[in-house]
């Protein structure tokens, strides 16, 4: 039975590799949503998630994705752009992707279902307007977004998708979440209406064209050490940043109004 156990649990350590951010980036943009909530919506995500936070849900779908009930969002988290494609090119995927999972919770929010399913969409949301600013996650088709182009981290071999969700955050600052947010959350009123216009398909062409940088930045056989880290951590902090104040906007829109006449 453990071998059985052992077996089957090293078969997805290799597709646990698509998602990202890492558990720290999914925390610090979740919590700059929370520090951008109106009263309103604060109080209707709080009663949704029976007074959980939206940091507490944030890694949630990472998991969850694998579990069967739950299997059907594998492909949200990631829109694939292949090299010499334009955005509105690509080519649709029948099982979704971050996008039109984005839109789809959104559409939930705002309708009448059960507390229940809006619990869902909520979570689901929060998480991936994290992976809708990981680069690589509007990354290539033929290489999985960065897991078949192997770089090295300082002297260690890693997958350049792996180096973006984590080693190069936690490279970038030794800082929790709430530091992070302390630290990076700092823009002035006119500055945030900028960072918030748009829909998530601008965002997400946003991002594709970032992603088209890194790939340039760092082809096969790279190396990412003191000079790239300090190269792309402003990216990282702008990406993180982008991503928490985005997902306040959509709630503080979805929520100016809500009486909370959430069904069971």
């Amino acid at each position: 039975m453990k071998k059985k156990f052992f077996i089957a649990f090293c078969s997805l350590l290799p597709a646990l590799h698509v998602f990202g951010w890492g558990q720290k980036g999914h925390d610090v943009t979740a919590y700059i949503a929370e520090c951008h909530l109106t009263p309103a919506a604060a109080d209707s995500v709080s009663a949704i998630l029976d007074g959980r936070s939206l940091v507490y849900w944030a890694n949630w779908l990472d998991n969850a994705s694998y579990q069967p009930d739950y299997r059907y969002t594998k492909t949200w988290h990631y829109k694939n752009i292949d090299a010499g494609t334009d955005y509105a090119d690509a080519p649709i995927n029948p099982d979704g992707d971050v996008v039109t999972g984005i839109n789809e919770q959104i559409d939930v929010l705002k309708g009448n279902s059960s507390r229940t399913r809006k619990a869902l969409a909520l979570k689901i949301l929060t998480h991936l307007l994290g992976d809708l600013h990981q680069p690589l996650h509007l990354g290539h088709a033929s290489d999985r977004g960065g897991n078949e182009v192997k770089i090295k981290f300082f002297d260690n071999e890693t997958k350049l998708h792996s180096a973006w969700d984590s080693k190069l955050p936690e490279a970038a600052h030794k800082w929790s979440y709430s530091e992070w947010q302390q630290q990076i959350d700092r823009l002035s009123p006119d500055a945030e209406s900028e960072v918030t216009a748009g829909t998530p398909d601008d965002w997400a062409r946003e991002t594709a064209e970032i992603a088209t940088r890194v790939y340039n930045y760092f082809p096969k056989g790279s190396r990412m050490s003191y000079n790239q880290i300090a190269y792309w951590t402003p990216v990282v902090e702008q990406q993180f940043l982008r991503g928490g104040l985005r997902l306040a906007s959509l709630l503080n829109s979805i929520f100016a109004s809500d009486t909370n006449d959430d069904k069971q």
